[in-house]
């Protein structure tokens, strides 16, 4: 996420809200400037992975409740100052952690994104300068906490708001990929699928997520959003469903589980650069094998080296020895619905404990390690026994909100 090195030396850098109007040219260069790889930088002939925002530099913030966007630009903050840095922010309430209840606690978190500041004028303290205004603003929304997330190996983000901005060391979740093949995927003689109306997959949500980390509290929100594409939940086949999922909740079966489908492709789109011609060679080769043969179901690799789009799964929970197998099931079913749309990838990120981790398929290699830190903004503690939520140990779930992946 973000690209800002260390601060060396201060730089008068002029931080404001963005504007669409003025500002849309300089942000969209920024972008263009700071595309890296998992190193944390780009260049020398590395692969890096390129973010089209669709002309919107918003898109990763806007569906969120409350939300901010600042640019730092140099030689003053006039029409004609050159963008130099920007950050993303939005405000929420989500469930903080140390609560085994079914009785959720809820606190005002903010979450930092894409913070971008232009090669040639990092370590001069123009990423903390923008971290310090959005926290300002996040303060003044009554955000109790603050916090951001990077690859665990991107050194220079992680010393930048652990050394420099007062960040702790959080959670460690895993970003899951997996190709999207030119064949279908059989779906599972082992399980039901069924799709949930977004009241009824609100009721199951709150319900199974009224403890996990994060889980925000307008969650109807979210599953009546535009890019919400369904909730489905898989049972063992020959499981009855009448459609009650009152009846659900208060007499589940042994095992049972669930996730809902989120279309990035219609907020932006990703692009591989770099990657030597011998790798793209051979992906070509399994997508020419793929639509020659599709009875053969080769493990095909998409055209990740022009445009593609994404969709990401969330809300990945069960219960009960068999939903590691109903979750690899409904990953099936949302891998066919990606290959419907046009997409390149699926892609969940899930605690490192999560109960149902090992019935997602992945590719490790397109995966990544995550890390979140986090910062406390607030004095004082309105938590009851819970205290300081940075202190509270992780627990096997963690809610990844499709709104700001």
């Amino acid at each position: 996420e973000a690209a800002a090195a260390v601060a060396e030396e201060e730089h008068d850098a002029a931080v404001r809200e963005y504007d669409d109007v003025r500002d849309r040219g300089g942000v969209e260069e920024v972008e263009r400037e700071c595309e890296v790889g998992s190193s944390g930088g780009g260049g020398g002939g590395q692969m890096c992975l390129f973010t089209d925002l669709l002309g919107d530099p918003l898109c990763r913030i806007r569906n969120s409740p409350d939300f901010l966007m600042l640019t730092g630009s140099a030689g003053g903050g006039g029409g004609g100052a050159e963008i130099i840095g920007l950050v993303r922010g939005c405000v929420k309430s989500v469930v903080c952690g140390g609560s085994h209840s079914k009785d959720p606690i809820y606190t005002k978190v903010a979450y930092i994104l894409g913070l971008r500041v232009s090669p040639n004028h990092r370590r001069k303290g123009v990423g903390r300068k923008l971290v310090e205004r959005m926290e300002q603003w996040f303060r003044q929304k009554g955000a109790e906490y603050s916090y951001m997330a990077t690859e665990q190996d991107n050194e220079a983000s992680v010393r930048l708001f652990t050394s420099r901005c007062g960040y702790s060391k959080f959670r460690t979740p895993s970003l899951l990929v997996h190709p999207v093949f030119r064949h279908a995927l059989k779906p599972s003689r082992r399980a039901s699928i069924v799709r949930l109306e977004p009241r009824d997959a609100e009721r199951l949500y709150r319900w199974h997520f009224a403890a996990v980390e994060f889980f925000p509290a307008d969650i109807d929100a979210v599953l009546s959003n535009a890019l919400s594409l369904g909730t489905f939940l898989a049972l063992p086949a020959g499981t009855s469903w009448d459609g009650d999922v009152e009846a659900f909740l208060a007499a589940p079966p042994a095992s049972w589980a669930v996730l809902s489908v989120w279309n990035c492709m219609d907020a932006f789109r990703l692009e591989v650069r770099g990657a030597p011609r011998l790798m793209r060679a051979a992906a070509g080769a399994t997508r020419l094998v793929d639509r020659a043969a599709p009875w053969l179901r080769i493990p095909s690799i998409p055209n990740l080296f022009a445009p593609f789009g994404l969709y990401f799964l969330y809300g990945l929970g069960g219960a009960g020895p068999g939903a590691p197998r109903l979750v690899r099931a409904l990953c099936r079913h949302a891998h066919n619905m990606a290959r419907r749309g046009g997409c390149g990838v699926v892609a969940t990120e899930v605690a490192a404990l999560e109960p149902v981790r090992a019935g997602v398929p992945h590719w490790p290699r397109l995966g990544a390690e995550d890390l979140w830190c986090i910062k406390r903004l607030a004095d004082g503690y309105n938590h009851g026994l819970l205290g300081d939520w940075t202190r509270a140990p992780p627990g096997r779930s963690i809610f990844v909100d499709p709104r700001e992946f």
